[in-house]
């Protein structure tokens, strides 16, 4: 019998991003185990760009695991692409390599029945911003066309500078250039949206966030949610996923997103640093019961003690953390600061001809 088991009153699609070694076919016992609503996984390995064809048994038997334990792979499963792929890339070279593993990846969904599947948007590197997220637009217009269902889940991102996503309004501008518009949709991460600078972690600004959302790109291109607390804090730029209740967005957020009825019915899918997916299935089960919290007096403090725990377990990642990211940025603003002192060019250029004459 599984450790955790699958919650058939749970009003949320709570699941995790779950392994498949050994066989696409394991992914799907793997997220059952851990009392998964819905899961994601790779489609094949992220560290390399190709990959062998899936068996015809194999195929078979995701399915027949999917019929077994009660996912519909059209709407509970949501893989995830390869993060090299980089469809923006201004090299042409590389942008079809990147696209190649695109495709590739949308097939696989095809073959295993999956509807969705979610990737992050890429750069433009040192190409034009708007003219690389034209091209990003184009390859997704190229792949509908050349699949039959599956929906292409963009992923909005924690950085800045060429990195597409991290503003609502990249995504908005792909959306708007690709043709077939029930094709396409949006994932956002709890972790990148507070860290690109969007701050959602108590309800007002959780609510105003939804409504910047909704205002921008719409609700009806909400496809799921990653969930992920941020080990950097709100507008650092920085990709660092935390475990729930002990990074910068805290617990509320999610007892918030466990209250809220709009995501109901939807993949809202745990990415946290875990060493085995047992810890997902904790923190699956840590979700459902904040789905349960009522308002009594019992109930407020059984929350704010775990909020409280969860918080000073995280203390010194946190400050750890922080402190390794401004000794980094201290010594690059050190740097530039150097550079730009009169005569440091100068200077410069004597130590490297007096280096190269010695």
């Amino acid at each position: 019998m599984s450790a955790y088991l699958r919650s058939s009153t749970s009003k949320y699609k709570f699941g995790a991003h779950v392994s498949a070694a050994g066989g696409i076919s394991n992914s799907v016992v793997n997220a059952f185990n851990i009392g998964c609503n819905s899961f994601a996984m790779f489609l094949k390995s992220p560290r390399q760009w190709v990959s062998k064809p899936y068996p015809k048994e194999e195929i078979a038997k995701f399915k027949e695991n999917c019929k077994k334990y009660g996912y519909n792979p059209a709407v509970d499963i949501l893989p995830h692409g390869s993060y090299f792929i980089n469809l923006a890339n201004p090299d042409p070279e590389k942008a079809e390599k990147a696209y190649g593993a695109f495709i590739d990846d949308l097939q696989r969904c095809e073959q295993l029945g999956i509807g969705l599947y979610n990737f992050h948007p890429g750069s433009s590197l040192q190409g034009d911003h708007s003219t690389q997220i034209k091209q990003l637009a184009g390859y997704i217009n190229k792949a509908i066309k050349e699949t039959s269902f599956v929906k292409i889940v963009l992923e909005n991102m924690a950085g800045h500078g060429s990195l597409i996503g991290s503003n609502l309004h990249d995504l908005k501008a792909v959306i708007d250039m690709v043709e077939n518009k029930d094709r396409v949709g949006v994932c956002v991460d709890t972790c990148h949206t507070y860290a690109a600078g969007y701050d959602i972690s108590d309800r007002n600004s959780f609510d105003s966030f939804w409504k910047q959302f909704e205002s921008i790109i719409g609700m009806k291109y909400l496809i799921s949610l990653h969930l992920n607390d941020s080990k950097a804090s709100l507008g650092a730029n920085l990709d660092r996923h935390e475990l729930l209740g002990e990074g910068f967005l805290g617990l509320e957020l999610f007892k918030i997103i466990a209250k809220t009825e709009s995501l109901q019915g939807i993949p809202i899918i745990l990415e946290t640093p875990q060493k085995e997916d047992e810890g997902y299935g904790e923190e699956i089960k840590l979700l459902e019961w904040l789905e349960t919290l009522g308002d009594s007096e019992e109930d407020n403090k059984a929350y704010s003690q775990k909020s409280e725990n969860l918080s000073k377990r995280g203390l010194k990642s946190r400050q750890e953390f922080t402190a390794k990211v401004e000794k980094k940025k201290a010594k690059m603003d050190k740097s530039t600061k150097k550079r730009s002192l009169p005569g440091s060019d100068i200077m410069s250029q004597m130590k490297r001809s007096k280096r190269s004459k010695n």
